[in-house]
């Protein structure tokens, strides 16, 4: 992987992480563009380049942490599920679906189909726009949170939309689910990225080092800038344009590997 490569993909994963779109997706596509060997490296760059998203959460809202520490009692609730199913699922992640366009395009697909009904049933309800605290989340919500993200781990999904939809339908306000799903990222994203490291040490020698750290570099800028546009679009419009969006792209895959 060169440099030029690797900077690319830091920023696919920093605009993609927290967008409902799946930022695997995202890499992996990008990544075949780009023309990456499929090596061992790449796998392990892909899930390890997360790193450089869960510094920007935790740079952002190090402050919402520290003054509302009850929260972290709520994201180990979440994590805990994600933990056991993605512990189990590990190496049919990393050797089979993990490089499955296939997977991937009806993912996306069929993601962006769900977004678009959940979204229109919500509008129609308008039965998650409470007034409560991300810290009023329960136990209980948390780890049903946790349970929907463990979808994510097929790629294509987008942990992002899973933990907010799933979040959207226990009541959750957009504001809440879409900050605590920020925050369960780094739980999770560190545990994937140190599972994989450790699984994987080569990633560390010096001839892959440098090249790793400008990706990290430059998904932790970009992730940052990520977050807080997607803030400020959650205020006034919904998720619906993000399903098309994982429509059309799904859609183009296939088109691509049949045709």
């Amino acid at each position: 992987m060169t440099i030029f490569q690797a900077l690319i993909l830091g920023v696919v994963e920093g605009i993609s992480e927290f967008l409902p779109i799946s930022s695997t997706a995202h890499l992996i596509i990008s990544a075949k563009i780009l023309q990456v060997p499929n090596t061992d490296f790449l796998s392990s760059f892909l899930i390890s380049i997360q790193l450089g998203a869960i510094l920007s959460v935790a740079t952002l809202y190090a402050r919402l942490i520290w003054q509302k520490p009850k929260i972290i009692l709520k994201l180990a609730s979440a994590f805990l599920p994600t933990a056991i199913i993605g512990l189990m699922a590990y190496k049919l992640v990393k050797n089979v679906l993990l490089d499955n366009l296939n997977t991937i395009a009806w993912a996306l697909l069929l993601g962006g189909i769900i977004l678009i009904i959940l979204e229109k049933y919500f509008a129609k309800n308008n039965n998650n726009e409470d007034s409560k605290d991300i810290e009023d989340i329960s136990h209980r919500q948390a780890a049903l949170i946790g349970v929907f993200q463990s979808i994510a781990i097929i790629p294509g999904v987008s942990r992002s939309a899973a933990t907010i939809m799933g979040g959207l339908s226990l009541g959750i306000s957009r504001k809440n689910i879409v900050e605590f799903s920020f925050l369960l990222a780094l739980p999770t994203m560190a545990a994937a990225t140190a599972l994989d490291l450790y699984k994987n040490p080569p990633i560390l020698e010096t001839s892959t080092i440098y090249v790793w750290l400008l990706g990290l570099i430059s998904a932790f800028i970009v992730a940052i800038l990520g977050i807080r546009f997607f803030l400020k679009y959650i205020q006034k419009n919904d998720f619906q344009l993000f399903g098309w969006y994982r429509i059309v792209l799904g859609l183009a895959i296939l088109l691509y590997l049949y045709f």
